[in-house]
């Protein structure tokens, strides 16, 4: 039988329960035990697919094709794992499914209501997925603020399932903020009290908490937080501020977080081998060699819209023993004139031209495109920036005046970027796109095969647009290299030839998705590597 760990926050969001809810799975998959991971979203959206970045961050995509929280990916950087999209709950997944139930006459003669319908829905997701992956541990992470009225059904599953699963079948880790008040320096347990006090009443005792704060958690504060909560003083824990969020597991484990978990689940306290995890720290945190990586996108005011992509640029520096050091440039500022493209990517070693859809920005875009290309800065496209140096190489290179995405102008004189045929009768936004991960063929000889070293690789996807099969043959005989192609004929990685440019590489895929800490995406590897030969312009 599987035992359940429910993480739970207090006083505002993005706490931090992301990380804390990775790291305890991290923790109990070194001690030896098999981990799985969840996360229940309370909004009622069924998934992340359709929310501007701006609201909430960047869509993780799995490798099944789901849409989901950017947690998702803390999750599989931490654990090493792929994830599905049943790994990440909604209310809309809940309520849509009770309804259908409802409508198919399931629940014939009842009056449907939150308690019982809404909460065994709940309970039969979570226990569905730690039975079918057979997992010893499943880690749920309940997002939101404890208070939220959205998280209650969720937060009430959760109250009934340790009822269900007896004392040591279910545990509960709080995690809140303690303010340090800057005038004072003093920091503050009330905000902490408060969020315990709410989630008692409503019937759940948390068996741990952990505390986010400013600087390690003073023991005067850490007594009365125990005291409040009705807890032992070896329940509360610190988790300060650090320089890499990839410290989290290891300052737990200093405090003895893992033995306490395990004690409560009634499993033995195995030692934790993080001996790989700690090696990886010291490289990020022993790398001093900077380099400069332009960040052209239209989401750079919130920076969790790039998530995976930041994390991915960390894992290949500890690789290469090298400091990123991001610049973020705002391709509007580009586009509106009021940044020239030199002074946007003055002192830049390489860019990446980061994924995001529409109109707004695309312009400013590819005029950072054709400066990376003339100038011979490393390039890395992803996703809209693959389809946007396309549209740059085929009119400044290929001679295609007004060359376009149909996504920016449909009346583009050449549609080299064009609605994929299966989305044309797409009627629907939400899961629609093509998504997930599929194989895609390399070409022997070409930049993205030695990245690669493999003729076949899977990364995922998640578009509506794709490169024109039409131009492509216009596009090679101009010089540009199409070095990756999915097994239907879709252009999947795009290149220029060493003689060209010493790293232009763009792929239609997004690779940061399966960037881990120990195995970095080849193509942020080989950017950094190129950043590291080139001398920055200007």
């Amino acid at each position: 039988m599987a035992r359940y760990i429910f993480v739970t926050g207090g006083v505002l969001s993005s706490v931090g329960k992301g990380i804390v809810s990775a790291s305890t799975g991290l923790l109990l998959k070194a001690m030896g035990y098999s981990v799985g991971i969840m996360k229940i979203d309370p909004y009622i959206n069924v998934d992340a697919g359709t929310m501007n970045p701006f609201m909430h961050g960047e869509v993780f995509v799995t490798e099944d094709g789901g849409e989901t929280d950017l947690d998702l990916g803390h999750y599989e950087r931490f654990l090493d794992v792929n994830l599905t999209k049943d790994h990440n709950l909604t209310t809309g997944k809940v309520y849509y499914s009770v309804i259908e139930k409802e409508r198919r006459g399931e629940y014939l003669g009842q009056t449907v209501q939150i308690i019982p319908h809404v909460t065994d829905e709940i309970k039969s997701r979570i226990r569905s997925l730690a039975r079918r992956t057979g997992v010893d541990i499943l880690v749920v992470e309940i997002g939101g603020t404890v208070g939220d009225i959205e998280g209650l059904p969720f937060l009430e599953a959760a109250r009934q399932m340790r009822l269900e699963e007896g004392p040591q079948g279910a545990f509960f880790i709080h995690v809140a903020l303690a303010p340090t008040l800057s005038a004072t320096g003093e920091q503050k347990t009330k905000p902490v009290q408060h969020s315990v006090q709410e989630l008692r009443r409503i019937g759940i005792q948390p068996n741990a908490i952990v505390v986010r704060t400013e600087r390690p958690l003073e023991a005067g504060a850490r007594r009365k937080i125990a005291l409040y909560s009705t807890l032992p003083e070896r329940a509360v824990f610190s988790d300060h501020d650090v320089e890499y969020i990839y410290e989290v597991p290891l300052l737990l484990a200093e405090q003895g977080f893992h033995e306490y978990v395990a004690e409560g689940l009634g499993l033995e306290a195995r030692e934790p081998d993080l001996s790989e995890w700690v090696g990886f720290v010291e490289k990020l945190k022993r790398s001093s060699r900077e380099v400069t990586i332009g960040m052209v996108g239209k989401y750079t005011k919130l920076k969790d819209s790039y998530m995976s992509i930041i994390e991915a640029i960390r894992h290949a520096s500890a690789q290469l023993g090298v400091k990123p050091r991001l610049k973020w440039v705002e391709s509007t500022d580009i586009e509106s004139g009021r940044l020239s493209v030199e002074e946007a990517l003055s002192g830049i070693d390489a860019a990446i031209v980061l994924p995001g859809f529409g109109r707004r920005g695309a312009e400013g875009k590819i005029r950072a495109i054709q400066y990376l290309r003339e100038n011979r800065i490393p390039m890395l496209g992803i996703c809209f920036g693959m389809q946007l140096a396309v549209v740059e190489f085929a009119r400044n290179v290929a001679g295609l005046e007004g060359a376009n995405s149909t996504e920016i102008d449909p009346n583009t004189p050449h549609p080299v970027v064009d609605l994929l045929p299966s989305q044309r009768r797409v009627s629907r936004l939400g899961g629609t796109m093509r998504l997930g991960a599929s194989p895609i063929r390399l070409v022997k000889g070409t930049l993205a095969y030695s990245l690669y070293n493999s003729e076949v690789i899977y990364e995922r996807h998640r578009h509506r647009y794709e490169v024109n099969e039409r131009y492509i043959e216009k596009l090679e005989a101009a010089g540009l290299v199409v070095s990756g192609w999915s097994p239907e004929g879709l252009v999947e990685v795009i290149e220029l030839k060493r003689r060209d440019h010493p790293f232009l590489l763009a792929t239609q895929p997004h690779p940061e998705y399966k960037s881990r800490p120990l195995r970095p995406s080849p193509p942020f590897t080989g950017l950094l590597r190129s950043a590291l030969r080139a001398p920055a312009p200007g």
